[in-house]
């Protein structure tokens, strides 16, 4: 049996791992000997995992594989792709022009704030929020104009904004009152405002982080409850800031705390903080599929995020790709036309004149929306 170096983006399940392979915080992914699944694969990609080695039998079809480029997608002849046409609709321009406005906007405030201890004008920051939101028609159409604003490449303001958006779409799916949706804002919009008191290339480092690097970038939660706990503003903004990467199964920092101690509005900050990274680019990996962030949720992390709020998050997330143009896992493109209550990652997709059941093909998966 001989082994083999392949990239984590041609792996395939039924493939053996040859190593133990570990995250860049010593987290161990999968151990040596494990079967890949496509869920297993997903993960690897999550913790940027770009090369893995696995085994090959000589007399194995692997062994006569040459691991270089991925298939072509057969060519998609439709209508203009989904997203193409938000990009170029009226409300998508207004809505990157205020997004951008807002990121150089935002940046100037959290330093203010940090190290000019400017006090925190709630009604200005909600100004911005509530612009962007404007160019949006519906909780549907908002999550369809950030997908299309992907492009941004930041981790803390961009970010910040995202996580705010995604919280206010998440109160209005709860039924929130519209003064406690403000509050829910500003705690997605000021959840990292501690990473503004760490480098910036720590922050953008696109190799491995070593361990004291990890346990820095750890500490914005401390330094953003510092820079937020006199601050004239809601409790919950605060702590939402220092418990944003506690898990109700007592797995996250800076405290280990279980459910009860961390407050429903930092939960709902913590669901929407997750969503997004996993979805956006990073210096040191691509963004992950939407879908393979739901299927991640459903299979691993119930224990995690509190299902009072993780269920209506999944529930409302998946219709908002209703629609959309996606890459199927053997490379053919549709469109998504029926989401599947039952089984949310595995919606019915049309290609062409075909309609495909996704919850009918075990071995089927949306890699990729377009």
């Amino acid at each position: 049996m001989n082994i083999r170096r392949i990239p984590t983006s041609q792996a395939t399940p039924g493939m053996i791992a040859a190593d133990d392979i570990y995250a860049f915080n010593d987290l161990l992914v999968i151990a040596k000997d494990t079967g890949l699944t496509d869920r297993i694969i997903t993960r690897l990609k999550f913790y940027s995992i770009d090369e893995l080695s696995i085994f090959i039998h000589e007399d194995s079809d692997e062994a006569e594989i040459s691991f270089e480029d991925e298939p072509t997608p057969e060519p998609f002849i439709d209508e203009m792709l989904y997203s193409k046409k938000i990009r170029e609709s009226e409300e998508f321009k207004s809505f990157s022009k205020d997004f951008s406005e807002s990121v150089s906007t935002l940046s100037d405030s959290f330093h203010n704030i940090s190290f000019n201890k400017t006090q925190i004008n709630c009604d200005d920051l909600l100004a911005d929020c509530n612009k962007i939101l404007s160019n949006s028609r519906n909780n549907l159409h908002l999550f369809d104009m950030l997908h299309c604003i992907r492009e941004y490449d930041d981790e803390t303001y961009t970010h910040s904004i995202n996580v705010a958006l995604i919280c206010h779409t998440i109160g209005n799916w709860i039924n929130l009152s519209k003064e406690e949706n403000d509050i829910l804002t500003l705690c997605g919009l000021l959840h990292d405002i501690g990473k503004v008191e760490i480098p910036e290339n720590i922050i953008k480092k696109p190799e491995k982080l070593t361990v004291e690097e990890y346990d820095l970038i750890k500490k914005h939660t401390l330094k953003g409850y510092q820079i937020l706990k006199d601050q004239d503003i809601d409790i919950r903004i605060k702590h939402a800031a220092l418990l944003h990467h506690e898990r109700c199964d007592g797995t996250g920092y800076p405290n280990g705390f279980t459910n009860r101690s961390i407050n429903d509005f930092t939960k709902i900050v913590s669901i929407a903080d997750v969503y997004d990274a996993m979805t956006s680019k990073r210096v040191y990996r691509g963004p992950l599929c939407p879908f393979e962030v739901i299927g991640i949720f459903e299979n691993e992390e119930f224990s995690k995020y509190d299902p009072k709020y993780i269920l209506p998050f999944l529930t409302g997330i998946v219709q908002t790709y209703l629609h959309n143009d996606v890459i199927l896992s053997n490379n053919r493109q549709g469109k998504i036309i029926l989401i599947n209550n039952h089984n949310l990652t595995k919606p019915v997709v049309q290609i062409g004149t075909e309609f495909v059941d996704l919850s009918k093909e075990p071995d089927l998966f949306i890699k990729e929306i377009i």
